[in-house]
C-alpha cells in the first residue's frame, strides 16, 4: 500500500527588510528541519499529498545517482544495434511456450545483440554464454539470465496458492529467499515471479500460481515475495531481481479460459486487481512482466494506460518491463498490428522494454528508427531501464556464477523449512459429523492403529508432489505420502496396505477390486486423490469441470460405502467441486501440491504431530456453475440474504432475488476457512472509538504542517477453548455502506497468526487507517467518505463477532 510523499511549499513574502529577515530565518529553520527530517516520523516532515499518491522512489537502488551515472556513461558509447540488443531475450533451454528451443545464439551474443537468455540453468552453462558476452561482445555487457522460479528453484516448496493458505508472509519471504540463493548459485539472477494476479475463477489453471481471490492478502504476499527474492541489496550474491506478473488483470479471463479477454471497469481494475502489483512495485520490484490478455479491448503488451500512465507515471516504477513469451508477435493475432514492425513499435512505445522470444525488436526496431517511424530516444529509455537493473545486480562487477560450488543437496535444513511450509499450508476442510454409520472425528489417527489402507493415484507420485512449474527441482527429492506412512507404520509396528486403485485420468476401474480389498482389511482408510500437476494445473490448463477427474469419484464412493473411518486427501492446484465428498466422507484434508516434504508434512497432520492451521484463500464451489466465486462480492439491489435457497423458488416471494434456482449461493467452503484439532473462541471485539471524521483520517493537500492521521484500533480476545495447542489465523473484515460507490459485503483488512496453549487467551490489536478504509470514488480518487462501517473478527470470512463505527465529514 502506498505511503504519502513529502511536499514542502514555500510562499515568498513581500520585499521589505522585516519580511526579508523573517524569510531568512524561515529558510534556516527549514534547513535545520530538513536535516533532521530523516530522524522524524514521516508525517511530521512536511505538508503531504493524499495517501493515494505513490512513494517517490519505490526502489532507491535503481534510482541511485552513482548507478545511473554508470548507465549513462555506457549508453553514450552504444550503437543503435547494441541498445536494441539489450532489449532482446531468447530461450536457450527447455521451452516454456510455443516453438522450438534453440541454443545457436553464440554469434548474436558476441555481436552484442542479445541482452538476456532464459531457461539456461546451472553455473557451467550460464558461464559459457556469459563468457561470450563479457569477453567477446564490443562493450562487454553481461547477459541477464532468467528462469521460472515460482515456488522454489532446487528445493521445491508448496505451490503459491498453498503458501498463501498459511497466511504467513514471513514464511513466504523465507522460502523466496532460499529460492533466490539457489537460483543465483545456478547463474540465474532474474526470476519470473511472483505472480500476483487476483484469481477468482477456479476453472483457470494458473490460480495455482498466485495468492487466490483477495486483494489485501494478495498485496501482503506480493511484498513478501519481493523482499524474499531481492533482499535489501540486489548486488548481494544471493539476491535476484523479481519479476511481477502478469500486468495487468491476467487472472480474470472470461469464462476462466487461458489467454482469454479481460473486460472490466476501471473502478474494479483499481480497486481489486491493481493493488497487489502496486504493493510489489512499492516493495522495490526490479522488473514487471506484461500479460498476454487484452484488457478492455487493448492487448496488455500494447497498453500505454497500464504500462506508462499507471506503472511509470502514477507508481514511478524505475525498473524494466519484459513481455511474456512471444506476446509482442501476438499483437498481430490480436488484430492490432498488421506487421511485425508495427507490433514492435506499439509494444515498445507503450512501455514494454524487452521482447521475450518474438525476435521483433532485434529485427525491426533499427529499421523503424532509421525511417523515423520511431524516435531513438524511445529505444534509449528502454535500454537505460535494462542496464539499470543489470548494474544494480552487480553483473558488470561479478558476471559469473561459481562453478566450484558443490552440487545441490536437499539438506536437513532445507527439508525442515519445506516441511514447515507444507504443514502450515494444509487446510483441514472436514473432520467428522457424518455420515452414518461412522459419525465421530477421524483425525488425528491414533498412532497405534493396527491396520491402515492407503489408496489412490497420488499416494506415491513424486512428480505430482512438486506441482506445476517445478523449477530445476528433481522429483526424486520428493517424499511421497506412501513413503512417509510406511516409515511411520514400520516404527509403530503396524500394517500399511497400499493400492493405487486407478489412474488420475482414466475410465478404467481395473484397480477398484484391489483398492476395496485393501480398505476392507483396514481400521482407517486414507485416499489420496486429485489432479495431475503437469497436465491439469498451471499455464494452459483451464477446465470446464471441477469435480475429481477421471473415475476417482467412483473409487471414492466405492470405498466410502464400506463405512470405515475414511480420510480424503486432495492433491490439486485449485478448489474442486467436491459436494458429494463433503456430504459423505468423514474427513477431508486439502493438501494442494506440498513440495518435496509432502509425505512427512501430511503424515504429521494425520497423526497429530502437527495441528492444521491453513486457511482457504480461494473459495470452494458447490458446483462449477457458481464460478467465478469469491467471498467479497457486491451486495446487488436484490440480495438473497433472508431467502431459503435450499430449494427452487415456489413463488415470486422467493424467486426475484440474486440467486440460482438449482443451487444455493453459498460456497461449499468459504474464504478464510480451515479447521484445527482444537477450537478457538473470539470475545470482546472492541473499537478505540465509534466515530471518526474523514478529515482526521486523510492527509490534507494544503494546510497543517504537522499532521498525524487518525485511525481506528480494533481489539479482540482470542481463546484456545479446545484440548490441544494450536495456531489460529485471526481475520478482520469490514463492510462500508453509504458511500458513493457500491462496496463488497465483506473485505479482508487484516490478519494475524496466533499460537495458543489449551485455555490460553491473547488480546490482538488491528489498525484501520486510510489504507484499510479508503476506496476509489467515481473520479478514480482514493478517498474516505462519511459512511458507516461494520467490523468483524473471526476465523473465516463468515466471522460473526463484530462492532460498528461511523465516519463523519468533520
Amino acid at each position: 500500500m502506498s505511503k504519502p510523499r513529502r511536499v514542502i511549499t514555500i510562499h515568498l513574502p513581500h520585499r521589505d527588510p522585516a519580511a526579508a529577515a523573517a524569510f531568512t530565518l524561515l529558510l534556516v529553520v527549514i534547513g535545520l528541519f530538513a536535516g533532521l527530517s530523516r530522524y522524524l516520523p514521516e508525517h511530521w516532515t512536511g505538508e503531504v499529498e493524499p495517501a493515494s499518491t505513490p512513494i517517490l522512489v519505490p526502489n532507491a537502488q535503481l534510482a541511485g545517482n552513482a548507478l545511473n551515472e554508470r548507465v549513462e556513461s555506457l549508453l553514450a558509447k552504444m550503437t543503435l544495434e547494441q541498445k536494441i540488443g539489450q532489449l532482446t531475450q531468447y530461450s536457450a533451454g527447455t521451452m516454456t511456450g510455443p516453438g522450438t528451443a534453440r541454443d545457436d545464439y553464440n554469434d548474436l551474443i558476441e555481436q552484442g545483440q542479445v541482452g538476456s537468455l532464459f531457461n539456461v540453468v546451472g553455473a557451467k552453462l550460464t558461464n559459457r554464454f556469459q563468457h561470450l558476452a563479457v569477453e567477446k561482445s564490443p562493450l562487454h555487457i553481461p547477459l541477464l539470465f532468467g528462469f521460472d522460479v515460482i515456488h522454489g528453484e532446487r528445493t521445491i516448496f508448496p505451490v503459491p496458492l498453498a503458501l498463501s493458505s498459511s497466511f504467513d508472509p514471513a514464511l513466504v519471504q523465507q522460502v523466496s529467499h532460499v529460492a533466490a540463493g539457489e537460483a543465483a548459485d545456478d547463474g540465474i539472477r532474474w526470476v519470473f515471479s511472483p505472480m500476483v494476479d487476483i484469481a477468482r475463477d477456479a476453472r483457470w489453471g494458473r490460480i495455482t500460481e498466485g495468492a487466490g481471490e483477495d486483494t489485501y492478502l494478495g498485496s501482503v504476499m506480493a511484498g513478501a515475495y519481493i523482499r524474499g527474492y531481492q533482499g535489501d541489496d540486489l548486488s548481494k550474491p544471493n539476491a535476484v531481481a523479481a519479476c511481477v506478473k502478469h500486468f495487468a488483470a491476467y487472472g480474470a479471463p472470461n469464462a476462466g479460459r487461458e489467454y482469454n479477454t479481460v473486460d472490466m471497469s476501471e473502478l474494479s481494475l483499481r480497486q481489486v486487481y491493481l493493488p497487489p502489483y502496486h504493493a510489489a512495485v512499492n516493495s522495490g520490484a526490479a522488473t514487471v512482466m506484461s500479460a498476454f490478455n487484452p484488457l478492455n479491448g487493448v492487448p496488455a503488451t500494447a497498453d500505454p494506460f497500464t504500462l506508462t500512465k499507471i506503472l511509470r507515471q502514477e507508481w514511478n516504477f524505475q525498473g524494466f518491463v519484459v513481455s511474456d513469451f512471444g506476446a509482442v508477435r501476438e499483437l498481430i493475432a490480436h488484430g492490432v498490428a498488421s506487421t511485425g514492425a508495427i507490433a514492435a513499435r506499439k509494444a515498445l512505445t507503450s512501455g514494454v522494454d524487452m521482447d521475450m522470444m518474438s525476435d521483433l525488436y532485434r529485427t525491426r526496431l533499427a529499421g523503424l528508427v532509421k525511417s523515423e517511424a520511431l524516435p531513438e530516444s524511445v529505444v534509449n529509455e528502454a535500454a537505460r531501464r535494462v542496464l539499470r537493473v543489470k548494474f544494480a545486480l552487480g553483473l558488470f562487477d561479478h558476471p559469473y556464477a561459481d562453478e566450484t560450488r558443490a552440487p545441490y543437496v536437499a539438506t536437513p535444513e532445507k527439508r525442515a523449512l519445506a516441511r514447515q511450509a507444507a504443514e502450515e499450508t494444509l487446510v483441514l476442510l472436514k473432520n467428522g459429523a457424518n455420515p452414518i454409520p461412522y459419525a465421530g472425528t477421524v483425525l488425528p489417527i491414533a498412532k497405534n492403529t493396527p491396520v491402515i489402507a492407503l489408496i489412490g493415484p497420488l499416494a506415491d507420485s513424486q512428480i505430482d508432489m512438486l506441482g506445476s512449474w517445478q523449477g530445476a527441482g528433481n522429483p526424486k527429492d520428493a517424499v511421497t505420502l506412501r513413503t512417509a506412512l510406511q516409515a511411520h507404520c514400520d516404527a509403530a509396528k503396524t500394517k500399511l496396505f497400499y493400492a493405487k486403485g486407478t489412474e488420475i485420468l482414466t475410465d478404467s476401474d481395473a484397480g477398484f477390486d484391489d483398492a476395496v480389498a485393501a480398505a476392507r482389511k483396514a481400521e482407517v482408510v486414507i485416499l489420496a486423490l486429485g489432479e495431475s500437476a503437469s497436465r491439469m494445473t498451471g499455464e494452459s490448463s483451464s477446465l470446464t469441470r471441477l469435480d475429481l477427474p477421471g473415475n476417482q469419484e467412483r473409487l471414492l464412493e466405492a470405498i466410502t460405502k464400506l463405512g470405515k473411518p475414511t480420510v480424503l486427501i486432495l492433491f490439486d492446484g485449485r478448489p474442486l467441486a467436491i459436494k458429494w465428498a463433503a456430504a459423505h466422507v468423514p474427513a477431508i484434508l486439502e493438501a494442494w501440491y506440498p513440495g518435496i516434504e509432502a509425505g512427512p508434512a501430511v503424515a504429521d497432520i494425520l497423526f497429530g504431530d502437527a495441528n492444521p492451521s491453513g486457511k482457504l484463500t480461494a473459495t470452494f464451489p458447490r458446483a462449477v456453475g457458481q464460478e467465478p466465486l469469491f467471498y467479497n462480492q457486491l451486495p446487488t439491489g436484490r440480495p438473497a440474504d433472508d431467502i431459503d435457497l435450499s430449494h427452487p423458488p415456489t413463488s415470486g416471494a422467493d424467486k426475484y432475488f440474486s440467486r440460482y434456482i438449482d443451487e444455493t449461493n453459498a460456497p461449499l467452503f468459504p474464504f478464510g476457512y480451515g479447521l484445527s484439532y482444537t477450537t478457538f473462541t473470539y470475545l470482546s471485539v472492541k473499537l478505540s472509538q465509534t466515530a471518526i471524521s474523514s478529515e482526521a483520517m486523510t492527509h490534507p493537500k494544503t494546510g497543517r504542517f504537522f499532521f498525524t492521521p487518525k485511525d481506528i484500533r480494533v481489539t479482540v480476545q482470542v481463546r484456545n477453548s479446545g484440548p490441544v495447542a494450536g495456531t489460529e489465523v485471526a481475520q478482520l473484515y469490514i463492510r462500508n455502506t453509504g458511500g458513493s460507490v457500491e462496496e463488497p459485503v465483506r473485505e479482508l483488512k487484516g490478519f494475524q497468526r496466533v499460537t495458543l496453549k489449551p485455555g490460553e487467551t491473547k488480546a490482538l490489536e488491528f489498525t484501520l487507517g486510510f489504507d484499510e478504509l479508503s476506496y476509489y470514488n467515481l473520479e478514480m480518487e482514493r478517498v474516505i467518505e462519511p459512511t458507516e462501517y461494520q467490523v468483524w473478527v473471526g476465523g473465516s470470512s463468515e466471522a460473526t463477532q463484530g462492532a460498528q463505527f461511523e465516519v463523519t465529514e468533520k
